[in-house]
């Protein structure tokens, strides 16, 4: 074995570059199946964040459904999902550009069936003997204060869509019986989100296709039911965290729910896209499933005769689009260890195949940080999640005496959750000597209904809590560096970010990317979907308006003596960029080191390979620069005011 190199921690050479993460890269989303074929959407950071829709026949020949001109991503909820269907030879999707509703006819040039407007389309469900395609319009042509959301129809041959259900403020997963007879979908009202209460409707479908009065199925205050499925002969299935908060398998028979395999396991990811399905019926009451216990995915098996069942798998993290494919399962998956990737699984066996890749790199294992769930205290008592990835490279140590940087990770959401699926940029970090803590502060999900409602009223404060509370109890492990603690955060977890380097003393720098600074100021302008989020996490507006303030750094940057580094698209519409602007020019006046990276093109999240590449290093430099340790690598400088050369 060759003998260790020393070196700071934090300027260690790594061969686990930004231009490498992002060659060869793809992300794998949306899944179906038609017959043997296999068809996914597929972002391509190489192609300016274009999603295509690819195909692979039963042959194993793959191909991409349509050319370089279109990009099949929906802009319903700005997060979008369920933006094709597959019928044979024939491709249903919405295009980016306008919005419209396409086909394409065995690789034929796709024409549009959609009139054009500020219409869109997603969650698509095909009703062949009507020859048209269900799914969730949002029309943005009506007036009035926001978007109207409702179920409707478009003819497979063109024209203009018929509208089905309306009367709630969100709809999702129209979903068609196999008889053809009955319709069911989901429905929720502000201020509720989908994992807060959601109603479950069915409807007789009459000789015109019009649902009949519909009864409820399950939801109501207090429940989440989502991801409807039906069965071979008919009988409704659905996940709901109906009486024990956990979102649970039922299925819905002779009017009586039914738990099928009732657990302190989450079935279910909160829906912020639309058309994720983490479980298939392989029969009539046989299903393979994805389940999630201490921050891991695992597949199972749910069958009458043996009950819920573990498949033994390598993987650790399982993606949200589960499809049932001859005899198995077609899904993504992967592990600290082994990048994303479409696979079929073997639901007897655990056999798998790999499909496609989501990154061609072939990387040493010995290079990766493997994640530690760990568990520790924090405020009132309770306990808080998180994965911990210690620096790790095969070639480097630190010096004597010398304890690592720690950044420590705070996701989106809020109410998402930190998973155990290899991710290049953690491993960027650990090969480079700095630990990474991805914390699942009070609000994540997968772990009960009680862990995510701990954020309601209390956003900007136990998230902020756990985070540092996270860090410290690192650095009382002996695992950090209490001097060179630093956070950064997306989105929420940007907000998350921004709260914990003004309101806490714990962090030495931060980033926060397309975070939220102003919560006034995101409430009154961001989308319908998330526009009143906000009256669970901090309180309804105007009554709740003096919190609002108070738990806006922008308003109190007198408090923040700390660097911080801000990035963030311009076409962003769910954090506009007046809220990283804001955040910098007081950052700028007060005299604190800042930086500031706006991106063309980028809207919220970053799909475009130099601007995912900028922004990793970017970060790395300006934590070099303002913690004081060398780089091993040239990179671009960032320009950070009130830092002398």
């Amino acid at each position: 074995m060759p003998e260790l190199r020393t070196a700071p921690y934090g300027s260690w050479p790594s061969p686990i570059t930004s231009e490498l993460i992002v060659s060869d890269t793809i992300g794998i989303g949306q899944i179906e199946v038609d017959g043997g074929d296999v068809w996914w959407a597929e972002a391509r950071p190489a192609e300016q964040g274009r999603v295509v829709v690819v195909r692979r026949r039963a042959s194993g020949e793959v191909a991409d459904a349509f050319g370089p001109g279109w990009n099949a991503r929906t802009r319903v909820h700005e997060y979008g999902g369920g933006c094709f269907a597959v019928d044979g030879d024939t491709l249903y999707f919405t295009n980016f550009a306008d919005q419209r509703l396409y086909r394409g006819d065995a690789g034929g040039e796709p024409r549009a069936l959609t009139p054009e407007g500020d219409l869109r389309y997603a969650d698509l469900c095909l009703d062949r003997p009507r020859g048209r395609m269900l799914c969730v319009l949002e029309d943005h042509t009506r007036g009035g204060t926001e978007a109207v959301n409702c179920i409707a129809a478009v003819p497979l041959d063109g024209g203009a869509p018929e509208v089905l259900a309306e009367g709630t403020d969100f709809c999702a997963a129209p979903r068609l019986s196999p008889d053809g007879t009955r319709l069911c979908w989901l429905t929720w009202n502000h201020p509720d989100l989908p994992w807060d209460t959601t109603v479950l409707w069915v409807a007789e479908l009459d000789a015109r296709g019009r649902p009949g009065e519909a009864e409820r199925v399950a939801g109501g205050p207090g429940e989440s039911v989502m991801q409807p499925v039906w069965s071979p002969g008919g009988v409704l299935h659905l996940i709901s965290d109906r009486g024990s908060g956990w979102w649970n398998l039922y299925r819905w028979r002779g009017g009586e729910l039914e738990a099928l395999a009732p657990a302190e396991m989450e079935f279910a990811r909160p829906a912020w896209l639309l058309g994720w399905t983490t479980y298939a019926l392989l029969g009539e009451e046989h299903i393979v499933c994805t389940a999630t216990r201490r921050g891991e995915w695992r597949l199972h098996e749910l069958h009458p005769e043996t009950g819920l069942r573990e498949v033994e798998t390598t993987f650790t993290d399982i993606g949200p689009w589960v499809r049932a494919h001859q005899g198995g399962a077609v899904l993504t998956a992967g592990s600290s260890v082994l990048p994303a990737a479409l696979v079929h699984v073997d639901v007897e066996s655990g056999a798998t195949e790999v499909l496609r890749r989501s990154s061609g790199l072939e990387l040493d294992p010995s290079h990766l940080s493997v994640p530690e769930a760990v568990e520790f205290p924090t405020e009132g008592g309770r306990t808080a999640h998180a994965l911990y990835y210690p620096p790790r490279n095969p070639e480097m140590r630190g010096p004597d005496g010398e304890r690592p940087p720690l950044l420590v990770e705070s996701h989106g959401g809020p109410t998402a959750a930190a998973t155990t699926m290899l991710r290049l940029p953690i491993q960027y970090w650990t090969s480079r000597g700095i630990g990474v803590l991805d914390v699942n502060y009070g609000g994540s999900t997968g772990y009960g209904r009680e862990y995510r409602e701990r954020l309601y009223g209390q956003w900007g404060v136990v998230d902020v809590d756990d985070c540092a509370n996270g860090a410290r109890y690192l650095v009382e492990r002996g695992d950090a560096d209490p001097d060179r603690l630093m956070i950064s955060g997306g989105s929420a977890g940007g907000y998350t970010t921004l709260c914990a380097l003004t309101f806490r003393d714990t962090f030495s720098a931060g980033a926060s990317h397309f975070g939220i600074g102003d919560l006034e100021v995101f409430a009154g302008d961001t989308h319908k979907f998330e526009s009143r989020y906000l009256d669970k996490l901090i309180g309804p507006l105007p009554e709740a308006a003096a919190l609002y303030r108070e738990r806006s750094p922008i308003n109190h940057t007198d408090q923040l003596n700390c660097p911080v580094i801000l990035f963030q698209g311009l076409e962003d519409r769910i954090v506009p960029p007046n809220q990283a602007e804001l955040m910098f020019e007081a950052l700028r006046r007060k005299g604190i080191p800042c930086a500031y990276l706006p991106f063309e093109g980028e809207q919220h999240g970053f799909r475009i390979a130099s601007n995912i590449r900028r922004s990793l290093d970017g970060e790395l430099y300006f934590y070099a620069r303002v913690l004081g340790f060398p780089l091993s690598e040239d990179l671009e400088p960032v320009h950070i005011e009130n830092l002398p050369e």
